[in-house]
């Protein structure tokens, strides 16, 4: 049985939110694992089996690799843009006379220029920071593997991971 886990925040509230997923090689094992936990008290609010037959990993929000890199280039190339732009009118206003019209069209120019960059910049590092583990549990599960999720606070997915852990032998396999 792999364990991972990391935190995840949520807006709402103001609280965060903790997420263990355990990665188990059958359905069998999975659902186990599941009447486990509720059995020591976990809420099956709190619990979800990502698989063939459960939840899809598009209910439970694991985005694809190229979604994560869109999302990411989309708020690079806002940011580059808007530095970008900046930085042309800095520089216009600092060593091109004003007097020319067209030294003006170097603005949006530059700020084209810092919008591609920051596209750029934030593809790969979507494709390279969050995109991994997401292609990675997506291939896991396409191997006919299964996720078991859990989600809750800080003492609750620890908790959740004690019990596993304590009863990680064969009977869950």
């Amino acid at each position: 049985m792999t364990t991972t886990s990391f935190l995840r925040r949520r807006n709402s509230n103001h609280r965060q939110t903790h997420l263990a997923v355990i990665e188990l090689p059958d359905e069998m094992s999975a659902f186990q694992a599941y009447r486990l936990l509720h059995y020591h008290g976990i809420s099956p609010e709190n619990i979800a089996i990502v698989g063939e037959g459960y939840s899809s990993p598009e209910r439970i929000g694991l985005l694809r690799p190229t979604q994560i890199a869109v999302r990411k280039a989309m708020s690079f190339s806002l940011v580059g843009g808007s530095l970008g732009s900046v930085l042309g009118f800095v520089l216009c206003m600092a060593s091109l006379p004003l007097t020319d019209w067209r030294n003006w069209l170097l603005v949006p120019a530059i700020g084209m220029i810092g919008g591609f960059g920051g596209a750029m910049l934030g593809g790969i590092l979507g494709l390279f920071q969050e995109g991994t583990a997401a292609s990675l549990y997506r291939s896991r599960l396409a191997r006919g593997r299964y996720l078991l999720m859990i989600e809750g606070s800080e003492k609750l997915v620890r908790w959740g991971q004690e019990v596993l852990s304590q009863y990680a032998t064969s009977r869950l396999y």
